[in-house]
This record gives structure tokens, C-alpha cells and sequence, in this order.
């Protein structure tokens, strides 16, 4: 089944990386503890990378149907950055 997730992280001084998007449990599983690599999206030389744990990832709690009709609309990656896009395997 599919859900609707927070992501966040806090990069100090550089300024913080989210992302709300909708991905299965197994997806999300199957990402945990796999290095994720940014790059450069907080400017120049900011190098945004480390390796994705649950504390990043909050489920959101919002209905079936509303995960299905935001997937309808805006897709999978709802607004900011999914993590699960920037896995580096």
C-alpha cells in the first residue's frame, strides 16, 4: 500500500532538504540505510549526501484515497525532494 511521506534533513548553516512524496512501505524499506547524493542543491560546493534512517522519514497520516487522488495529480514526488530518486546504488 502506498503512503504519503515527509522527508527532512537539517544541513546546518547550509539550510535543510525536504521532500513530501508517496511510496510504498517496501520501497521505503528497501532504501534504508543506502547512501543518497544531492549534489550541489543548496549552492554551490554544498555536496548534500549522507545515508537515508527512518528518524528522516515521517508517514503522513492522510486517507487512502487522498494519497491516490495527490498520485493522480502531481505524480509520485509531490513537492520538494524524494530521497528515494537520489539513492545511489
Amino acid at each position: 500500500m502506498e503512503k504519503l511521506y515527509r522527508f527532512s534533513w537539517d544541513c546546518g548553516r547550509c539550510g535543510d532538504v525536504e521532500g513530501i512524496f508517496i511510496a510504498t512501505e517496501d520501497e521505503v524499506g528497501s532504501a534504508m540505510d543506502k547512501d543518497v547524493y544531492f549534489g550541489e542543491i543548496l549552492g554551490k560546493h554544498s555536496e548534500v549526501y549522507g545515508v537515508l534512517e527512518e528518524p528522516d522519514l515521517e508517514i503522513l497520516d492522510v486517507s487512502d484515497a487522498t494519497v491516490q487522488e495527490l498520485k493522480k495529480v502531481l505524480g509520485r514526488s509531490i513537492s520538494g525532494y524524494n530521497p528515494l530518486e537520489y539513492i545511489e546504488y
